[in-house]
C-alpha cells in the first residue's frame, strides 16, 4: 500500500535522443524509472501538494507519485518543460470545459501526459492527437476521422470527445482513478483487475492502488505518472519550473468550400502557411475535403477578408 512520506531522490543518468513528442511519451511510459543512487530531495515532495488539496482530484502521493516527480525533474525535465509551455495553447480551453462539466481540472493533465499537449502526436499503435483516441474509440465518441479530416487531432472536438468518454467511464466506476485507468487500458481491462483482485468499484479512489498489480504495467504507472504531472504543473515555481507558457490560438471560423487549399487561404491573409496548418491539424491535407464545405479556423478578425476574397470565386 502507499505510504504518504519523503523518500530520497534518486539521480538517473541517460542517454538523451531526439523523439517526436509522440515517441516521447510512449517511451517515457514504458521505461522503468526505479532505479538509481540515492540523494536528499530539497523539499518534502507532499507539501507542495496543499495547495491542490481542495483540487476535485484527490491528490495521492506515494512511492510511486514521487518517483514520476523525480523523472519529471530529472532526466525528463526538458521535455516536461516543453509541455508546459504547449499547456499555454489548450489548457485553459480544455479546464474550461471541465468546470462546465463540474470535472476535476486536473484531468487536463492527461492530454500532458498522453500527447504532451500536441495535435500531431501520433503513438506506435496509432493511436493519435491531443487526447491519443483510436480510430474506433474516435468515431464511437462522434468524431471525423477519414482521409481528409482527423477530428481527433481537432483540440477542441477532440476534447469534448474525451470528456463524454471519461465521464461515462466514471459512472461505471465512481473513481476517477479508475476512469484514468480505464481511458488507459479499456474499462474491460479494469472490470478484470477488479475480479482478480476480489474488490468492486464503488467510488472509492483506493481502489487503484489495491488493483494496481492486476493492471497492465503501463496503467500501473498511468495515475502516478497523471499525479506527478500535476502536482508540478500546477506548482511549477516552487520546483524550479520558470516557463512562459504560449499564448492560446483567438481564431475566427468560416464555412470554405470543398477543395479549398489552406495555403490558399493563407495567401488571402498574407500569413504563413503553417500558422494556417497550427490552426487546422485536422485537415490532415491541408485542404478543405473535396466533397463538402467545412468550417476552417483563421486568425482572429480576419473572417470578413476570407469571405470577401472566396465569394470572388477562385483566385487565377
Amino acid at each position: 500500500m502507499s505510504t504518504r512520506r519523503t523518500i530520497p531522490i534518486r539521480r538517473l543518468v541517460l542517454v538523451v535522443l531526439p523523439l517526436t513528442v509522440g515517441s516521447a511519451v510512449t517511451v517515457a511510459a514504458m521505461v522503468d524509472p526505479y532505479s538509481a543512487e540515492e540523494e536528499a530531495l530539497p523539499f518534502p515532495v507532499a507539501d507542495a501538494t496543499e495547495a491542490l488539496m481542495d483540487s476535485r482530484l484527490p491528490m495521492e502521493v506515494n512511492d510511486r507519485v514521487e518517483r514520476w516527480v523525480r523523472r519529471f525533474l530529472g532526466p525528463d525535465r526538458v521535455t516536461f518543460e516543453e509541455y508546459l509551455v504547449r499547456e499555454g495553447l489548450y489548457g485553459g480551453m480544455i479546464r474550461d470545459r471541465l468546470r462546465q462539466r463540474g470535472m476535476p481540472e486536473q484531468l487536463l493533465y492527461l492530454a500532458m501526459i498522453e500527447s504532451g499537449f500536441s495535435p500531431t502526436a501520433t503513438s506506435p499503435v496509432a493511436a493519435s492527437g491531443v487526447w491519443q483516441f483510436m480510430g474506433p474509440t474516435a468515431r464511437a465518441y462522434g468524431l471525423t476521422v477519414d482521409s481528409w479530416v482527423d477530428e481527433r487531432r481537432d483540440p477542441i472536438r477532440a476534447t469534448d470527445a474525451a470528456l463524454d468518454y471519461l465521464e461515462e467511464l466514471h459512472a461505471e466506476f465512481g473513481s476517477w482513478y479508475l476512469a484514468a485507468a480505464g481511458y488507459n487500458a479499456g474499462a474491460g481491462r479494469v472490470h478484470q483487475a477488479l475480479r482478480r483482485s476480489g474488490v468492486v468499484a464503488g467510488g472509492d479512489e483506493e481502489l487503484y492502488w489495491k488493483i494496481i498489480e492486476h493492471l497492465p504495467r503501463e496503467t500501473r504507472s498511468y495515475v502516478p505518472k497523471l499525479l506527478a504531472a500535476a502536482l508540478l504543473a500546477e506548482e511549477p515555481e516552487h520546483f524550479g519550473f520558470e516557463v512562459e507558457r504560449s499564448l492560446p490560438y483567438l481564431f475566427d471560423q468560416v464555412l470554405v468550400p470543398p477543395a479549398t487549399p489552406l495555403r490558399r487561404l493563407a495567401g488571402i491573409l498574407e500569413i504563413s502557411p503553417a500558422l494556417m496548418s497550427e490552426l487546422n491539424p485536422h485537415l490532415i491535407r491541408g485542404s478543405t475535403p473535396p466533397d463538402r464545405s467545412i468550417l476552417v479556423r483563421v486568425p482572429m478578425g480576419t473572417s470578413q477578408k476570407v469571405v470577401a476574397a472566396l465569394s470572388t470565386g477562385p483566385s487565377r
